[in-house]
């Protein structure tokens, strides 16, 4: 995970401003405009990883076009991201990869404490939020507590964020890779969320790290990670934050903080399902 300064964040308040200012007719034509790659079909992810969407109901953005779907749907318009929507389920889900190095596995995970970790957050990330002009989020707890799959080489896990708004979902996974992490953020309904998981790990089963980039692949002299699993879940820098101080943890969770935001965007994408089927009979 890339630590930004805040000058870098601030930059994108006018951005997040007129995404929260558009329409819904406004922001329907602003989607209809993206480049959506229909499946079946091999799509390349950060040039890492290999995606193969499994049906004509999965759309993908590239690198390019993500950035423009971020903006629509009110997220910091980071470079590195790629979409992928499932228009019939209505979920989807941002990719992004962490060039961090290989992350050992062998660390146990004490979700207890993580969370404690999250918590104590919560003060100083929304301090920040406020200087953003946004609204403060607070950790409620796990929906799915963080756990490891030793076969797949997948962190999962997902929190309860609470808002002004109520409270939303937050599901992650992290896929672990020779040269670092791929993360993947899935924005869901509260109400939908089982269904919506189930689906999309029927589309991580077209998943896979490119020859030269799988986590088995790892050979002596490949550079190591400086933090392990539970890094994964308190954003990276917070295990090394006893050697650089609080606020490199601090600067680690304020720059995923489109990761919480995209927990809230459901809604801007509630028509895409229609654009779709206006976009296929008129093929």
């Amino acid at each position: 995970m890339k630590i930004r300064t805040w000058v870098a964040t601030l930059a994108f308040l006018p951005v997040l401003a007129i995404a929260q200012q558009m329409s819904a007719e406004e922001r329907q034509a602003e989607f209809a405009k993206l480049d959506w790659h229909t499946g079946p079909r091999a799509e390349s992810i950060a040039g890492k990883a290999t995606l193969k969407t499994p049906n004509d109901k999965t759309q993908f953005l590239d690198e390019k076009n993500s950035r423009r779907f971020l903006e629509l749907t009110g997220n910091l318009p980071e470079n590195g991201n790629f979409i992928v929507l499932d228009n019939d389920a209505g979920w989807w889900a941002a990719f992004t990869f962490d060039p961090s190095g290989y992350v050992k596995d062998g660390e146990k995970i004490d979700a207890d404490a993580l969370l404690k970790t999250l918590k104590e957050n919560d003060g100083p990330a929304n301090e920040e939020r406020k200087r953003l002009g946004l609204g403060a989020l607070h950790t409620e707890g796990w929906f799915v507590p963080p756990h490891y799959d030793e076969k797949t080489k997948r962190l999962e896990w997902a929190l309860k964020l609470r808002s002004d708004n109520g409270v939303s979902l937050n599901y992650t996974i992290r896929l672990l890779g020779r040269t670092g992490v791929m993360s993947a953020t899935l924005v869901s309904s509260p109400e939908t969320l089982d269904a919506d998981i189930a689906s999309f790990r029927k589309t991580l089963l077209g998943y896979d790290f490119n020859d030269g980039e799988k986590y088995s692949e790892f050979r002596a002299g490949d550079h190591v990670a400086e933090f392990g699993l539970a890094a994964l879940v308190t954003g990276g820098a917070a295990a090394i934050a006893t050697k650089k101080g609080f606020w490199a943890a601090a600067a680690a969770f304020f720059a995923s903080m489109w990761k919480i935001l995209v927990a809230g965007a459901v809604a801007a994408v509630a028509g895409l399902k229609s654009l779709f089927k206006k976009k296929d009979s008129s093929e």
